[in-house]
């Protein structure tokens, strides 16, 4: 178990080697949802010592972590904002 880092997989984000699930996203359901470690383990079907990893991780690298994610927020609204809006509101 250990966290890596491939620009192919996530965009090169940090995630639990051999799968797709970000630092971020374990983060987000523990920090921000309130989910236990046992839980998102669960959900994300690795170990519970892959989850505590990652959570080490974030809080080691807190401003990348913090930097990554006000990345991602802009990313969202430009495709947002790009995105096709209707020229009248649906009735």
């Amino acid at each position: 178990m250990s966290i890596a880092r491939d620009d192919d997989v996530l965009g090169g984000e940090p995630r639990i080697d051999g799968t797709r699930v970000g630092v971020r996203h374990v983060a987000a359901r523990v920090i921000d949802g309130g989910r236990a470690p046992a839980h998102v383990a669960d959900q994300f079907d690795v170990s519970l010592a892959d989850v505590y990893e990652c959570l080490s991780y974030y809080y080691a690298h807190i401003d990348e972590m913090r930097e990554l994610e006000r990345e991602n927020e802009e990313a969202f609204e430009r495709v947002r904002e790009s995105s096709v809006k209707p020229k009248e509101p649906v009735r």
